[in-house]
């Protein structure tokens, strides 16, 4: 079983306060949500209003296809924020089956 955590920091550069903010943001998490079928939060930066960092998450059997929905995710996230994408980046973690 492989986890996939992926981390995305945005610049809203058109948001003039939190609750602006948090509209973008959350229109934002449940396109991913819906398109990928993953977790999606904002986990940091909670009280700026013009940055956020949403974190996803995902479960397979396999690296490769977690790598490939991580770039799906990216490409979707750049062309559907309505500001900018400082970074991204994701983790894999590995977890041994255990044997019955």
């Amino acid at each position: 079983m492989h986890v996939l955590v992926g981390r995305f920091e945005l610049h809203i550069p058109y948001s003039r306060s939190l609750k602006e903010k948090r509209m973008i943001v959350k229109s934002l998490r449940g396109r991913i949500r819906e398109k990928f079928e993953v977790s999606c939060s904002e986990v940091a930066m909670h009280d700026l209003h013009q940055r956020s960092v949403i974190g996803v998450s995902a479960v397979g059997p396999d690296r490769v296809p977690l790598e490939s929905l991580f770039e799906h995710i990216s490409s979707f996230v750049e062309a559907n924020l309505d500001g900018e994408l400082l970074t991204n980046d994701f983790e894999i973690l590995d977890f041994a089956e255990e044997a019955r």
